[in-house]
């Protein structure tokens, strides 16, 4: 077989793998060495991954480890002994695997997503709320976001104090700078709804959807 066959065999099965944060990981990990699934469980936590990667249900990992090794992006390496409980199946990087990874990571820092997250969709429906639920409500954001920003901030001091280069902590300032404009956004939002600038109610915007229609049904 030849090298342009052999590539283009590989980039075809790389389209059939599906990208996901945590299919990253995984060959990230195996990328490094082969290992079992309940080490790379300890590496998404030791190194702060769940941070950035929704690994909240063990399962999504085995679930992936399957998905992967049945697209052939990775492979059993061999069976290792785990004391008083059964063997720990040892997987290894595949070059489908490999190949797949670098050119994802490459895709995810060039092309920006459209990512569908929660916040934003509720923002959409807001006026299905009054103005003094929504204060109250981002106020309670605020303070979450308060939180959340001052752990990223002890993490970034605690990389710097062992001595370790920026590069580990990219990931802590990026949340740390999406954070800040989140912040600094619904601060602003409270601001103008205290102040009246902002303002609304469901009888305002009943009248104004029944004046838009009219003018729709005269035109």
């Amino acid at each position: 077989m030849t090298r342009h066959n052999m590539n283009s065999i590989i980039n075809t099965m790389k389209k059939m793998i599906k990208k996901s944060p945590v299919a990253l990981a995984i060959l990230c990990f195996l990328i490094e060495e082969p290992m079992h699934p309940y080490r790379m469980q300890q590496l998404i936590k030791e190194r702060g991954k769940d941070e950035v990667i929704n690994v909240r249900h063990r399962t999504n990992i085995y679930q992936t480890i399957d998905r992967l090794h049945r697209d052939e992006a990775i492979a059993i390496q061999g069976k290792k002994k785990h004391e008083g409980k059964p063997d720990l199946m040892v997987y290894e990087i595949t070059n489908v695997g490999r190949e797949a990874a670098y050119s994802w990571i490459r895709e995810m820092i060039s092309t920006p997503a459209q990512e569908f997250l929660e916040f934003p969709a509720a923002v959409s429906f807001l006026a299905l709320l009054t103005p003094e639920d929504v204060v109250s409500l981002f106020q309670q954001r605020a303070l979450a976001l308060a939180d959340t920003s001052a752990r990223l901030d002890h993490e970034m001091q605690t990389v710097a104090s062992m001595g370790l280069p920026r590069l580990f902590s990219l990931e802590s300032e990026y949340q740390r700078a999406v954070l800040a404009a989140e912040m600094a956004w619904v601060q602003s939002v409270i601001a103008d709804i205290q102040s009246k600038k902002l303002r609304w109610s469901m009888e305002e915007l009943r009248e104004l959807a029944q004046a838009r229609q009219s003018d729709e049904t005269d035109s």
